[in-house]
Order: structure tokens, then sequence, then C-alpha cells
């Protein structure tokens, strides 16, 4: 697993969006650091792993899906009792495939504007209000 600069765990997360504008969540399953809350789907990024191959890699093994088009959108850093994790938010302009539960999480696509009445990670909140009034990509997100 690949460290940020500052020490902390490098992690990238998706803005996956439906024909209808909604953004994709998934629930984090029993037995993982703050199981049953909701995040962006995406995950560790592996040393030496480009960013965006780690997205690709994650939305595959999590989703069944490819990522044919993605660009990044937004970056922080958030330290959690525990842990610190540097995140990296990317916007999934186009993808093939229908996203599936392949880790038993949980998936539901949520309108950008209610993402905040979510139970999202701490880290993820300046995502959501960052995406509240970002526009989602032109045209279909599938191809």
């Amino acid at each position: 697993m690949a460290a940020s600069p500052g020490g902390e765990l490098l992690v990238v997360a998706a803005a996956l969006y439906d024909r209808s504008g909604r953004v994709l969540i998934a629930q984090r399953p029993a037995g993982r650091h703050q199981a049953g809350r909701w995040e962006f789907p995406g995950g560790k990024v592996g040393a030496g792993e480009p960013e965006r191959e780690a997205l690709a890699r994650e939305l595959r093994e999590e989703l069944g899906v490819e990522v044919r088009a993605a660009r990044p959108f937004m970056r922080l850093s958030h330290a959690y009792e525990d842990r610190a994790v540097e995140l990296s938010l990317w916007i999934v302009e186009r993808f093939t495939g229908t996203p599936q539960p392949l880790e038993g999480q949980a998936l539901k696509w949520v309108e950008p504007a209610r993402l905040a009445e979510q139970d999202i990670l701490e880290a993820d909140h300046s995502f959501v209000a960052a995406l509240r009034n970002l526009a989602p990509p032109a045209g279909e997100a599938r191809e």
C-alpha cells in the first residue's frame, strides 16, 4: 500500500454517475474500519501504482465496471483517531458495465443534493459539499 508524502494512507475514490445524474455510494461491510457507514467507491493505492490505474482496478474489483475516462477532481487529507488518509476523488466520465456489489457491500444511487443526508464517512464530507453543485459528466456516463 502506498503512503502519501505526509505518511498518510493514499486512497482513490470515484464519483460515478448514472443516467439520471445520481452518484453511487457504497456501504462499508462488517469487519472493516467504519463498517456500516457510506463512502464513495474506491480503495487503497498500491506502492508505485498510478492513481488512475488504482481507480480502475478498485472499480473493477468492487463493482465489476471498466473505467473508460476519468479525471482527478479534488484531494484532501483526513485524520481519524486511529489513522490518517489522503483521499483523491476522481470524476468518472465514462465507464462500461453495471455496478454490482462484488465485495458484499450495499450500493445505492443518490442525488448529489441529497448526499449530505447519508451517513457518509467524515473524510468524504468535503467531497459531498463539492459534488452538490457540480454538473454530472456531459452525456451518458456509460458506453
